[in-house]
């Protein structure tokens, strides 16, 4: 990536970061420290493992889209084409390493954190730092399928936390509703990105824009120049589904898992206050307060939308208030330290 545009990045990210950091109450943050004590370090080193599962994702994705290597390449063509296809093949080694990978994660979430709207900032920073390793198009379908996979490793668990309620908590009429709607929502949701991954998603998209105020009038002209590049995306796309259905899989069971073990960060915090908890009940809260979260996705770094949903989240499962908002203000921090960490990382480069 240009040295401007990382530092355009690195720039816009501090600022916005900062932004956040006045909104705190630093009073509060402190005594919130204070009580907490050594679980805040554990909460905010476990996000250091969480990390390596969604760069696994991502890895394996973008290993999957690499053509293999037939080991005839270095030889004379003295073959006959049915005695080329007998022999072993090799998978070409990616230009990067596993742990650049990581750093590049790193940054594009804390990028997502910090922007309005998500996914705004950190997937068109991912795709300029992967685009001189492996091309734009190919950058383009690796990011885009990760993202993809992302949310719909979310959906899935959104759906089975449903389950876990209904076998574990009492369930009440107003709560029965709440759970059906929560559970069309959740099959809709998974409709749509299996079609996406049967068919390619950036075109629809790209269609999906040209009908928004202000961005419609971009988004004409981008498509019309881009349709080819977005055809070879999509086709991209649909190839992980159709060939590649293990690399599908277990893209998405590594994403699935992250959002289970990120559980362990509500258990840890309620462990302060609450020897007693229940680590199903944590998983409980963490999804419901992911949903209501991500329902205000246009608000950076989900400020209010998840501290509201920790509040109804634990009081659904019976829990006082202020376990909620001591759980909300330690999850606040631990994501904006990492969200720090992040933009540093981007300023973070070895010299060529």
């Amino acid at each position: 990536m240009k040295k401007k545009y990382q530092n355009g990045f690195f720039i816009f990210g501090i600022v916005l970061l900062v932004v956040m950091i006045t909104q705190l109450d630093f009073g509060e943050v402190w005594r919130g420290l204070r009580h907490a004590g050594y679980w805040f370090f554990a909460v905010v080193a476990l996000w250091g493992v969480l990390y390596i599962f969604n760069t696994s994702a991502w890895y394996i994705i973008i290993r999957s889209q690499v053509p293999p290597v037939n080991s005839t390449t270095h030889q004379e063509h003295t073959l006959t084409e049915k005695q080329e296809q007998a022999l072993p093949s090799q998978q070409q080694p990616t230009p990067f390493s596993f742990w650049w990978l990581y750093k590049i994660t790193i940054s594009g979430f804390a990028l997502n954190y910090a922007t309005p709207g998500g996914l705004m900032g950190g997937e068109p920073y991912r795709i300029m730092e992967l685009a001189p390793k492996i091309g734009t198009e190919r950058a383009s379908s690796s990011v885009i399928l990760y993202a993809m996979t992302h949310i719909f490793s979310h959906f899935w668990f959104w759906f089975l936390a449903i389950f876990l309620y209904i076998f574990t908590q009492h369930v009440s009429f107003f709560m029965s509703i709440l759970l059906t709607a929560t559970g069309a929502f959740c099959v809709l949701g998974i409709w749509f990105f299996i079609a996406g991954y049967r068919k390619g998603l950036a075109i629809r998209a790209m269609n999906l824009l040209r009908h928004l105020p202000f961005i419609k009038r971009w988004a004409k002209p981008f498509i019309e120049q881009h349709r080819e590049q977005l055809d070879t995306i999509d086709r991209q796309i649909a190839a992980l589904h159709k060939q590649n259905p293990k690399t599908f899989i277990s893209a998405v069971l590594l994403e699935l898992l992250c959002r289970i073990f990120s559980a362990l960060e509500i258990f840890f915090i309620l462990l302060v206050i609450m020897p007693s908890v229940n680590y199903l009940q944590c998983i409980l809260i963490l999804a419901f307060t992911s949903l209501f979260a991500n329902m205000l996705f246009f608000m950076p770094l989900q400020l209010g939308g998840r501290e509201g949903g920790f509040l109804m989240s634990v009081n659904g499962l019976g829990m006082t208030a202020s376990a909620g908002i001591f759980v909300a203000l330690i999850v606040r921090l631990r994501e904006l330290i990492w969200t720090g960490i992040g933009l540093l990382l981007i300023k973070i480069d070895k010299k060529k």
